[in-house]
């Protein structure tokens, strides 16, 4: 009689033993999945589709901050402590962060996409309009790179990339580099090749991830192409100098920029030379960007008939995560016809 009663009681404690031990395993499965930071807000949003279900990336620099120049706080510099790696555009667009990953991340493994094989590069423009300077092929038309297989370069391979010269042209790659879509899909590719490396257990999530993040985005880009067509002739003036690859990408206008580098403010001589380029061209839209003195380009296009808009190449008003880079595509596309196909 004693032993049947005790039965049921040896069951569930069997149960529970193995259910304890089943908790311990997932447990001891999620402490696995690499530590992961990430630097600006497009590239976290990318790592976190691809390691959607396992895990989350720290976000350095936070959404609205200027990467050029930035202060970490305690908490970003504890997530590059933590960082077994670390994905980033690289010292050409924050080279105060170069120092920051040898000091704080100096064990993780570095990722610098602008200088990853399976990026696709642009030079600076001269004086803010496209010559022979950008490199030879057209990125409207051309592939998406495969998405597997790459390695990313070493992260001091530009590290001059980002001089900025007053009125003077920017030398070198240009490291806005995440506003041709893609690129994005090839580093989706790439970031889930190597967490694959450091997580062999999630190898299968992270590659799944990654072909559904390709494809969704290769539908977007097919999109906006259509949405953008019929003001692709429409010539237009940005702010500064800093979206070529959404450009190039979908075969836009770009007539010029008001100032060349987005560390100091045009002169007064060069905002007459923009003004006579909108009249010259017949410039339909003059953006802005937030950060930005906006009264420059109300000085630019007083008397012209232009427009004026906003782009953000950062996003600063879109919540920060996995579907930031695929709604910060869509905001610049919707900007660009709200303002050009008025």
């Amino acid at each position: 009689m004693s032993t049947t009663n005790r039965s049921p009681r040896a069951l569930i404690s069997r149960l529970m033993g193995a259910a304890t031990a089943l908790m311990l395993v997932m447990g001891l499965s999620a402490q696995a999945a690499p530590q992961v930071a990430t630097d600006i807000t497009p590239v976290h949003s990318l790592v976190s589709q691809v390691m959607d279900g396992v895990g989350e990336p720290a976000l350095v620099i936070q959404r609205g901050a200027s990467p050029h120049s930035y202060s970490l706080r305690p908490s970003e510099a504890a997530a590059l402590e933590d960082a077994e790696i670390v994905f980033w555009i690289g010292p050409a667009l924050t080279p105060w962060l170069a120092n920051g990953l040898d000091n704080l991340a100096g064990d993780a493994r570095q990722v610098g996409l602008l200088a990853a094989s399976v990026t696709d590069q642009r030079m600076f423009r001269e004086d803010g309009h496209d010559h022979a300077d950008a490199h030879d092929h057209d990125s409207h038309d051309h592939e998406t790179h495969d998405s597997h297989g790459h390695e990313a370069h070493d992260h001091d391979d530009h590290s001059d990339a980002h001089a900025h010269d007053h009125d003077h042209a920017h030398d070198g790659v240009d490291p806005h580099v995440w506003l041709d879509p893609g690129n994005a899909r090839a580093w989706l590719g790439l970031i889930a090749d190597t967490l694959t490396d450091a997580d062999p257990a999630n190898a299968a999530v992270y590659q799944r991830n990654a072909r559904a993040a390709q494809s969704r985005l290769t539908e977007l880009t097919a999109t906006i192409d259509q949405q953008l067509a019929p003001v692709r002739d429409t010539p237009y003036i940005v702010f500064h100098d800093a979206y070529q690859y959404f450009e190039a990408r979908f075969g836009l206008n770009h007539a010029g920029a008001i100032a060349l580098s987005d560390a100091s403010d045009p002169s007064p001589a060069r905002i007459a030379r923009v003004r006579d380029a909108v009249a010259e061209a017949d410039v339909r839209c003059v953006f802005a960007e937030p950060q930005f003195n906006p009264g420059l380009v109300a000085s630019v296009v007083d008397g012209t008939g232009a427009d004026t808009g906003v782009l953000d190449p950062l996003g600063s008003d879109i919540p920060s995560g996995a579907s930031f880079y695929p709604a910060l595509l869509r905001d610049l596309a919707d900007r660009m016809m709200d303002c050009l196909g008025n």
